[in-house]
């Protein structure tokens, strides 16, 4: 079983999946034109899951992204 796993959808009927690792963890970008969402997972020793979110400028580029959140494992 993969330590992560991400699933999107959009027009088509069936939704996208992908699977990430310890190693690989798994990072998503959803944008509208000016605004967007960032999404990274990955897995730290001693920690455990850790996700970041941050904000984008979505497709028309510009700032760099910004650091909104962090959520930890508190396992």
């Amino acid at each position: 079983m993969a330590q992560f796993y991400g699933e999107i959808k959009g027009q088509a009927r069936t939704s996208a999946t992908r699977r990430g690792s310890k190693a690989s963890g798994l990072e998503g970008h959803l944008r509208g034109w000016n605004i967007g969402v960032r999404v990274i997972l990955e897995y730290k020793e001693g920690i455990g899951d850790i996700i970041h979110i941050y904000r984008t400028s979505g497709s028309n580029g510009g700032d760099e992204d910004v650091l909104i959140a962090t959520l930890q494992d508190y396992n």
